[in-house]
């Protein structure tokens, strides 16, 4: 019987770690054929950017991109990140397949506001066919978030925030978890780790303010999954994909912020 399916989405940041690639190919060998891999790369791309004379800008937790970005991103995701970690994949054991949200038109997004945030699109359909076919082949996928657009008049890519590519995902493959992987343990309340959130919670810590930028932008995410039919989800650091106890676990309703 095939194991529930499972996507981990790796922020830039613990992508830096050296752990990282033992850890994802500890739970590959645990679970086959049943875990996906979405990663971003915010740092390289503002990085990047520098390089090129521009300025990263980002809205709620989510990066404004001028055309000049999107050939950014596009080099900084689905080129550097995206194969460096294929890369150290493969080198521990794993069969490990890069592919960006434009292969195939796996993700198909919708432009969010172009007037706002220029080329930046929120996910409308996952190709689970391919992913499905390649985890049946015994592949991981490490997919890199920048998508296709399903509007052509307003270009054929869009910038797709990772966390919202990876929930996005997991509620189309039917995952019985969603993992967002950051360099904090949990979603902090009042300076520390919460074990639990229910929806009404971790939506007030985005209203009030607690939950600012990148986090904000989990949270919304983990909602959209939950509210998607996705099991549980939760927020924590690289240790939390071999420790299933670890991080903050949100879920619709019914829990206590402890």
């Amino acid at each position: 019987m095939t194991p529930p399916i499972r996507v981990i989405k790796v922020g830039g940041r613990p992508q830096l770690d050296p752990a990282l690639p033992a850890a994802l190919a500890a739970a590959h060998r645990a679970a086959p054929r049943s875990l996906l891999v979405v990663h971003g790369g915010g740092d390289e791309v503002s990085t990047l950017q520098k390089l090129y004379g521009a300025e990263a800008r980002f809205s709620g937790g989510r990066r404004v991109t001028s055309a000049l970005d999107l050939d950014i991103i596009r080099m900084a995701l689905s080129g550097s990140a995206n194969k460096r970690l294929v890369a150290a994949l493969n080198d521990a054991g794993v069969p490990a397949l890069g592919l960006s949200g434009e292969d195939a038109a796996l993700l198909l997004a919708t432009p969010t506001d172009p007037a706002h945030f220029g080329f930046v699109g929120t996910p409308a359909s996952v190709n689970s066919g391919l992913l499905h076919y390649l985890l049946g082949g015994g592949y991981l996928p490490v997919l890199s978030p920048v998508s296709r657009s399903d509007d052509p008049a307003a270009g054929a890519t869009l910038n797709v925030n990772g966390d919202d590519a990876a929930s996005a995902i997991a509620v189309a493959m039917a995952a019985e978890e969603l993992l967002l992987v950051s360099d904090v343990e949990g979603v902090r309340v009042d300076g520390a780790a919460v074990a639990r959130l229910d929806a009404d919670e971790a939506q007030r810590l985005v209203d009030d303010g607690t939950a600012a930028g990148g986090m904000a932008a989990k949270l919304q995410a983990a909602l959209a999954a939950l509210e998607g039919g996705v099991t549980r989800v939760r927020i924590s650091d690289i240790a939390a994909i071999g420790r299933l106890d670890r991080g903050t676990v949100l879920t619709r309703v019914g829990s206590v912020c402890a």
